[in-house]
């Protein structure tokens, strides 16, 4: 973990965007601190390059409207996100405290990341199917088992999850959950298929992962694996993936 072990900061973003021709983002929280979340803010308010910022809030506080109201207030806050994969309880996301947090988003006009593993999946569809006026978006393709090379039973329930229409999911975290020194485009492959057959080019969006995905690859080489894996799809396909999607789910 040493080369995350410092501040990464908008001078940093910016130089790796600059060098790859992204002109757009959205920051996703890191710290499940309200303090995190208004300097998230700040940071945006100093460039057009930041696009949009998912934050945290305690979505289990009985008077999470209160935190809302404020969180809400802020120019560029689109979405929420708790770090579910890190709970303890795995069926955390099914407390009914947390549904009571999840309910109270769509009044605010916010989206909820959902950051788990493979093995939340099935929690997850049924988060989903209480709240479905509440638009979703998976992180890191749920973190299958890239490193075992196991497809199953991730696709399937990836696959009933995606036909909840209101569910998005991004295009990261990928080279991190396979071997970090020794992945190939090759092995990620059917985890790109998988994901596009089940979402559709217009709910999946590309996601760097950065500066995550500095274990694993720079951002450049990233994209650029993305971008080959999606060489076969037309200009307008690829503009949905690298963009309209973002747009349209985080409503930019």
């Amino acid at each position: 973990m040493e080369k995350l072990r410092r501040d990464y900061l908008l001078p940093d973003l910016k130089a790796v965007t600059q060098a790859t021709g992204v002109t757009g983002t959205v920051v996703v929280q890191a710290r499940q601190t309200i303090e995190e979340t208004f300097w998230l803010a700040e940071v945006a308010n100093e460039t057009q390059l930041i696009l949009g910022i998912v934050g945290w809030a305690p979505l289990v506080h009985a008077q999470i409207d209160l935190y809302l109201e404020r969180l809400a207030s802020l120019p560029k806050m689109k979405g929420m996100r708790h770090v579910l994969h890190d709970e303890p309880d795995p069926f955390y996301m099914s407390r009914e405290d947390f549904q009571r947090g999840i309910s109270r988003l769509k009044d605010y006009g916010i989206r909820f990341d959902c950051l788990i593993f493979e093995s939340h999946l099935p929690q997850t569809i049924e988060l989903v199917d209480r709240h479905p006026n509440q638009i979703f978006i998976v992180d890191h393709i749920a973190k299958p088992s890239i490193r075992q090379k196991a497809l199953d039973p991730w696709r399937q329930q990836l696959i009933e999850l995606a036909s909840r229409p209101n569910v998005y999911c991004k295009l990261s975290g990928m080279v991190t959950e396979a071997h970090w020194d020794l992945w190939t485009e090759q092995e990620l492959k059917p985890y790109f298929e998988i994901v596009i057959e089940a979402f559709g080019c217009k709910r999946t969006m590309f996601g760097s992962d950065w500066p995550v995905v500095n274990l694993a690859a720079s951002y450049g080489q990233w994209l650029g694996t993305v971008q080959r894996a999606l060489s076969q799809f037309s200009e307008e396909e690829r503009a949905w993936i690298f963009a309209g999607t973002a747009i349209d789910a985080y409503d930019l």
